[in-house]
């Protein structure tokens, strides 16, 4: 059997039919069906509210913030869905990055991912913003695949609920997901001994 990852997915986008959150619901469809070993929860960030120090008391967060900080500490990796506003990442998206720095730092060591949508360079300005934000916070981002999804150029990749219907865009999703996890358990230590279970259980099945 499979090691299996926890990934916390994150959207920077609010719109109902944002695309972003559409990549992530196709990203829990594919580690349901095409790939093993991955587990991955949308973590919901809208109700934090926006980053006050006023509002830590003796050390400890508020109760949602708290929550969210909770959810990526229990995480192996991160995925992050990050929308291009003005050449970086939203202000939605900062402000959860910006909660769960606070000390002590949850992000810190974890691998992490980056896929996007939009329009003539698919989002990707965001990525390199959300890159140098991961270097101060000890966040590890796969090199390769890079996702930057050209949403609004033929044919249709999503349809009007904000649901990914490109089968190209979900197979590049799924080399972004395959690369994440071989990268977290090349960090945690893990890829020998997945290495040595693998031809153990086959012998126990034959």
């Amino acid at each position: 059997m499979a090691i299996v990852i926890k990934v916390a997915a994150l959207s920077g986008s609010l719109r109902k039919a944002s695309y972003h959150s559409g990549l992530i619901r196709a990203a829990i469809e594919l580690s349901k069906g095409e790939i093993e070993g991955i587990e991955i929860e949308f973590i919901e960030i809208s109700e934090l509210p926006m980053l006050n120090t006023d509002l830590e008391i003796n050390g400890t967060y508020p109760p949602i913030v708290e929550a969210f900080r909770q959810k990526i500490l229990q995480a192996d990796s991160i995925l992050f869905a990050s929308p291009e506003y003005n050449y970086s990442v939203t202000a939605l998206l900062k402000n959860a990055i910006d909660w769960a720095s606070r000390p002590p730092n949850v992000w810190a060591g974890k691998a992490a991912s980056i896929v996007s949508a939009g329009g003539d360079f698919g989002g990707g300005r965001s990525h390199y913003h959300l890159r140098q934000i991961g270097v101060y916070i000890d966040l590890r981002f796969i090199n390769k695949p890079e996702f930057f999804l050209l949403a609004f150029k033929p044919p249709p990749k999503f349809n009007d609920d904000g649901d990914l219907i490109d089968e190209e865009a979900k197979d590049k999703l799924k080399q972004v997901l395959l690369s994440l996890r071989a990268f977290t358990l090349r960090l945690q230590g893990k890829t020998k001994l997945e290495v040595t279970l693998i031809p153990r259980i086959i012998v126990e099945i034959s």
